[in-house]
C-alpha cells in the first residue's frame, strides 16, 4: 500500500507543476537550519553590504552559509563577493550556487543573465516564481544559515519570502537618520503583519572617524537605530561605522574583513555575527 501511495503522490506532482515545485522548495528548506532575510525600509542604507559581510563573518566562524540575492532589479551580491560567470547545473539537474570563500556560496539573478547590465523587467507573479526557483531548483545542500538579501521596501520580494519561508527571521538595517528610521518603522509593521519574527536591528553608517584627527563625526546622527529598536521591543544587534574602505572593498569584490581585519567595521560585523550565531 505504501508503494502505491508513493506512486500516486509522484503522479500528482507530475500532473501539477506547482505541487512539484512546492515539494522541491520544502525539501531544500528542510536542509537549512536558519533562514534570515536582511531588510531595509529604504535604499542606500547598506543592506547588501551588511548581508555580504555578515555572511562572510559567519562563514569565517566555520558555519555553512548560503547567500540568496532576491534583489532582482539591483543584484549586487556577486559584485561584492567578486563572483563572475554563470551558474552551472549539478548532477541532479539543479543549479549549483557559486562558491565564494570556504563555507560560503551564493545565488543571484545576475549569475543567470548574459550581461550584468541587463534590466530585469518583471511583474509580481514572475518574481514569485523566480524566488521559489532560487530555493527549490538550487542545490543548497545542508546549511547552518541562509542569508537572504532583499530589495528595500515591503514589496513582492520580501512578501514572497514571508509566504514561502514561514520560519524566516528578519534583520532590519537602518542608518541613524530620521528619514531612514521612519521607513524602518514600516518594515517593522510589515513583519508584524505577515507574522515574521524580527531577530534584530543593525544601525549602519553610525559615525565616521576622521582619518586626519581621529575625531568621530556623526554624519547621519547617532543612536537612532538603537532607540527605535528599544521602542519597538526589538533586539539591537550593533552599530557599524561609516568607512570609505567598505565602498572600496565592495567595488573591488574583496572582503573588508580579510583586507582590514582590525578595522572598526570588521570588529563591529564580527560582534553582530556572534549574536546571529546564537541561533546555530
Amino acid at each position: 500500500m505504501a508503494q502505491i501511495h508513493n506512486n500516486m503522490d509522484e503522479a500528482q506532482k507530475k500532473a501539477n507543476p506547482q505541487a512539484e515545485q512546492d515539494a522541491a522548495v520544502n525539501q531544500s528548506l528542510a536542509k537549512i537550519k536558519n533562514k534570515i532575510i536582511v531588510m531595509s525600509g529604504k535604499g542606500g542604507v547598506g543592506k547588501t553590504s551588511t548581508s555580504v559581510n555578515l555572511s562572510i563573518a559567519l562563514a569565517n566562524k566555520g558555519y555553512k552559509v548560503g547567500i540568496m540575492d532576491v534583489d532582482l532589479h539591483g543584484p549586487d551580491v556577486p559584485r561584492m563577493l567578486g563572483l563572475k560567470g554563470m551558474l552551472n547545473l549539478s548532477k541532479n539537474q539543479k543549479l549549483e550556487p557559486m562558491q565564494s570563500i570556504e563555507n560560503l556560496k551564493a545565488v543571484s539573478i545576475e549569475s543567470l543573465t548574459n550581461s550584468k547590465d541587463d534590466a530585469i523587467i518583471w511583474r509580481g507573479p514572475i518574481k514569485y516564481s523566480a524566488i521559489k526557483q532560487f530555493i527549490g531548483d538550487v542545490e543548497w545542500g545542508d546549511l547552518d544559515f541562509l542569508i537572504i538579501d532583499s530589495p528595500p521596501g515591503t514589496g513582492d520580494e520580501p512578501l514572497t519570502i514571508a509566504q514561502t519561508i514561514t520560519d524566516a527571521k528578519a534583520i532590519i538595517v537602518t542608518t541613524p537618520q530620521e528619514v531612514s528610521l521612519a521607513d524602518v518603522r514600516k518594515s517593522i509593521n510589515f513583519c508584524k503583519t505577515v507574522k515574521m519574527d524580527i531577530y534584530g536591528m543593525v544601525e549602519n553608517m553610525s559615525g565616521f572617524e576622521c582619518p586626519h584627527c581621529g575625531e568621530s563625526v556623526d554624519i547621519f546622527g547617532s543612536g537612532g537605530g538603537e532607540r527605535t529598536a528599544d521602542t519597538a521591543g526589538i533586539r539591537f544587534l550593533g552599530r557599524v561605522p561609516l568607512d570609505p574602505k567598505v565602498v572600496a572593498c565592495g567595488d573591488a569584490g574583496v572582503s573588508i574583513q580579510a583586507t582590514h581585519a582590525d578595522s572598526p567595521v570588521s570588529k563591529a560585523i564580527g560582534e553582530i555575527a556572534d549574536k546571529v550565531a546564537e541561533l546555530a
